[in-house]
């Protein structure tokens, strides 16, 4: 059997560190509140430059079928959400009168994945799937808001090189985080 529907492109995961603590410890309709506002925030600024496959809990499952990515124009995306999820923080904090300790961090990896529709869900399957939900689960950051972008996504890039900034750190087995001012 041939999946006539494979492509490469990327899949980017924004995904707020701190999120269970934060459910924890806070009143369900306010939390509730809150996460919705900070979602949409995110979708808003994404502008449907990317697709959503999901959402889920405090992650939402970009994708961006893309034969040449561009680390300029994802690393200015990510910019852009990390700036309005920290206004928003801030307005709702103030809002609220409540301190949110809840930071962004995100994946971007690149490959080759399919999509299928289970009614009106559009489900992404792939070890590229898998493999940035790996990378979710990592200890490598040493500071709560940050990008990681895999090797693939890196080597898929053209323009990697030219972008490369001291607040970046390297790594050999997963790619380079880039930090956020928080």
């Amino acid at each position: 059997m041939e999946n006539t529907n494979t492509q490469d492109g990327i899949i980017m995961i924004p995904d707020f560190n701190g999120f269970t603590e934060f459910v924890l410890n806070t009143k369900l309709y306010t939390g509730e509140y809150i996460v919705r506002e900070l979602l949409s925030t995110l979708i808003d600024i994404n502008d449907q430059y990317f697709e959503i496959s999901e959402i889920e809990g405090d992650a939402i499952l970009f994708y961006k079928y893309d034969d040449h990515p561009s680390f300029e124009s994802i690393s200015g995306m990510l910019k852009k959400m990390q700036d309005a999820f920290n206004r928003k923080i801030s307005e709702l904090s103030t809002a609220l009168s409540m301190a949110i300790d809840m930071s962004l961090k995100f994946i971007v990896h690149y490959g080759t994945f399919s999509q299928y529709k289970i009614g009106n869900f559009k489900k992404l399957y792939g070890t590229t799937v898998v493999e940035a939900h790996q990378l979710l689960k990592n200890e490598l950051a040493e500071q709560p808001s940050y990008a990681l972008f895999s090797h693939s996504f890196l080597e898929n890039s053209g323009n990697f090189v030219s972008h490369c900034h001291e607040d970046q750190l390297h790594l050999s087995d997963a790619g380079a985080i880039h930090y956020f001012n928080v």
